[in-house]
């Protein structure tokens, strides 16, 4: 047995004496620390109750609902050009190319149509301007302008230019080709005779976007004079159940255009469900072209059709005329007679302040098959006076 000191001895039942008090110490502190506090005791947690199956299910149902809604076609948009980020309703039936397009709803705006064969920003800004100061409130959020620029040119730039001389103004820029283009597909037997499309296009234009309600189409070229709330009078028309107002040009007749003999015959020999079983009132006044009320959702599909095929069968691209009688035969008794202020006037007739539009006055682009000539000034000055501060500038005139 090895030999054990004292020394050792003592030490090590020094450190065994240590070891138990350190012991007792921990197990003192953790039992203190164990101690609950004081106060009422606190009762144990219950575990989370489970869902009902049912719960479950709609949860479920509710999400995969959802979820199928990402796949829907997009109602609105927002152009990402458009300064004013507005959101825009989509319409299904417009094409897609245009600009800026909406759906026109009864919201209370007056809608301002014009289709322009030669592009002339300059006109249409006095176009423009004159119209808006002859609403009752002169307020540009209350009139909403469409208009319909020839192919070749940038619908953006013109937008944008427009834009800037009517920042608070609703107004959209949509080319002319689509329209056309349409027109030609849906009448491949009918070609268009006459010298200009613009006095036909506002019968043409409900072809594509024939869900826009009742507009007002304006000729490019008439300045709309300075009184006070007339816009909102004729755009408030009783069209009754017609689809298109008109004022009558009593001045000129319809044999002046026509000889009774050579429609009489057409109407003997053509079986076109357009032409009237009655004779035509050769006395009947012609319509005048520069302004038209229109509802696209009452107009008849073939309306278009009709003033084409009527055109062509008078040969009336050899003529040069204001007024085409292919527009009256064809909407020979199915139109509504509007306000005879509205009828186009000079104002060096004796009647010319009782009119709401005379023609305008200013120099105009001219456009040819051969391009576009030189501007073109004409006497007049009423012009300026409706042509925007600055517009020269910034249309690059």
């Amino acid at each position: 047995m090895p030999y054990q000191s004292d020394t050792e001895g003592k030490s090590m039942s020094s450190s065994s004496i240590i070891s138990r008090s350190t012991a007792t110490h921990r197990r003192t502190r953790q039992a203190s620390n164990s101690v609950s506090p004081p106060g009422p005791p606190i009762p144990p947690v219950d575990a989370s109750p489970n869902p009902r199956p049912f719960t479950q299910l709609l949860a479920f149902v509710a999400i995969v609902f959802l979820g199928f809604l990402q796949f829907l076609p997009a109602t609105h948009f927002r152009h990402p050009f458009d300064p004013l980020r507005k959101w825009v309703p989509y319409d299904s039936g417009s094409p897609s190319s245009s600009f800026s397009r909406s759906v026109a709803s009864e919201d209370g705006k007056i809608y301002i149509v014009s289709w322009m064969d030669c592009l002339d920003l300059r006109v249409l800004a006095v176009l423009a301007n004159s119209t808006l100061s002859n609403s009752r409130k002169q307020s540009p959020d209350k009139v909403h302008f469409r208009f319909f620029i020839p192919e070749g040119h940038d619908n953006k730039v013109s937008y944008f230019k427009l834009k800037v001389l009517f920042p608070h103004s609703d107004l959209e820029i949509f080319g002319q080709e689509e329209v056309k283009e349409k027109v030609r597909t849906a009448n491949s037997a009918v070609v268009y005779a006459g010298h200009t499309f613009e006095e036909v296009a506002p019968f043409l234009i409900q072809i594509i976007y024939s869900s826009w309600s009742k507009f007002i189409y304006i000729s490019p070229n008439v300045i709309v004079k300075k009184l006070n709330g007339r816009i909102e009078e004729l755009f408030g028309s009783n069209l009754t159940s017609y689809a298109v107002g008109g004022i009558e040009d009593c001045s000129e007749r319809l044999d002046n255009y026509v000889n009774s003999e050579v429609l009489a015959s057409i109407q003997r020999t053509a079986s076109k469900p357009w032409i009237s079983v009655t004779p035509y009132a050769m006395k009947a006044c012609m319509l005048d072209s520069s302004i038209f009320l229109i509802d696209p959702r009452k107009l008849d599909r073939d309306l278009g059709k009709a003033i084409l095929w009527w055109s062509k069968v008078l040969n009336w691209s050899k003529r040069r005329s204001s007024k085409n009688p292919a527009i009256a035969l064809a909407l020979h008794g199915r139109y509504s007679k509007l306000s005879g202020s509205w009828l186009l006037g000079q104002s060096k007739r004796g009647i010319g302040k009782e009119r709401m539009i005379i023609p305008y006055d200013g120099p105009m682009n001219i456009c040819s098959e051969f391009g576009n000539a030189p501007s073109q000034s004409v006497p007049g000055n009423l012009w300026k006076q409706y042509l925007p501060p600055m517009a020269d500038k910034i249309l690059g005139f």
